[in-house]
């Protein structure tokens, strides 16, 4: 697929090949809208109207397909600009997607450009999720780590030993930073999606609670999800001020139990047992746009 885009320092303009070039709505410039650090990811969820689906004309179905792959084909990088394809399973919705884009223009002209692939009127949108990728405020710090050294690991500070460990640390530390900022999310067959809030309730306010109490309780959560590395990807992106959310878990397995195991034995853990808040769970199974197209017989 192939973009005409007009770039300005103000606006961004972007023309999907198979837009009319006479139409007003393809050519409304968009503010570029950065983040200071991490993308902007959005989550969106379809129902196919089966009446106008059935009722349009011959070729029209194919030729949705090959706009679609277009799409995806133009937006495949590792991280971003990504658009992702998915079938729901469960029957809450027909269609899945996740986009990750820099720029909150370029997100909102994929989101267009992939409901313009459909002819007008078969799409039902079931629920939308925006947030960004960001940083948690309990990460371990560089200090944080030196202080480990030397009381933990009983390391003599500048020595040799002391900077090769500390600086295998910052690396792991800074991997990790990427990867929440920047995430290059495996390609596995199942993806689960749900919104989450801390809860403000009485004795029960994870707000009035101080940093280092919440820090404490976030580091065992976390220990908690690490035991399921190579069997669950997750990413947490941040909403609050953006979605009816404060965050959008993102899970990632190669099978629909690890899915269900880390969310039940998180719920054991006192962030999530007394703290916690979920949304509606949507389970998606990840298919190409032909195997979509197949799976649906659409």
């Amino acid at each position: 697929m192939s973009y005409a885009a007009i770039v300005t320092p103000e606006m961004h303009f972007a023309v999907p090949k198979w837009a009319s070039p006479h139409s007003n709505a393809c050519m409304t410039p968009l503010p570029l809208v950065k983040l200071d650090r991490g993308i902007h990811v959005m989550h969106l969820f379809y129902k196919i109207d089966r009446l106008r689906w059935t009722a349009l004309p011959a070729g029209e179905s194919a030729k949705t397909l090959e706009r679609l792959e277009a799409l995806c084909a133009a937006n495949a990088a590792a991280s971003h600009p990504r658009l992702v394809t998915y079938a729901n399973t469960g029957g809450k919705a027909d269609l899945a997607f996740m986009i990750y884009a820099k720029e909150l223009g370029q997100a909102a002209q994929i989101h267009r450009d992939l409901e313009a692939a459909f002819p007008p009127g078969v799409l039902e949108k079931v629920y939308s999720y925006l947030s960004v990728t960001e940083l948690s405020e309990y990460m371990t710090t560089d200090e944080e780590n030196r202080q480990r050294l030397i009381t933990q690991e009983k390391l003599q500070p500048d020595t040799e030993a002391f900077n090769a460990r500390l600086a295998e640390l910052t690396k792991t530390r800074e991997e990790y930073e990427r990867y929440r900022l920047y995430p290059e999310m495996q390609d596995w067959e199942v993806m689960c999606f749900y919104p989450m809030n801390k809860r403000r309730a009485g004795g029960d306010n994870w707000y009035s609670l101080d940093f280092t109490a919440r820090k404490k309780l976030m580091a065992g959560h976390a220990r908690v999800g690490r035991k399921f590395a190579g069997r669950v990807s997750q990413l947490i992106t941040g909403s609050t001020g953006l979605d009816d959310w404060e965050w959008g878990v993102t899970l990632i397995a190669h099978q629909l139990d690890a899915i269900k195991e880390i969310v039940y034995e998180m719920r054991f853990d006192e962030v999530s047992a007394r703290y916690g808040e979920f949304g509606e769970f949507f389970v998606n199974l990840r298919l190409p746009p032909a195997a979509l197209w197949e799976h649906l017989k659409l």
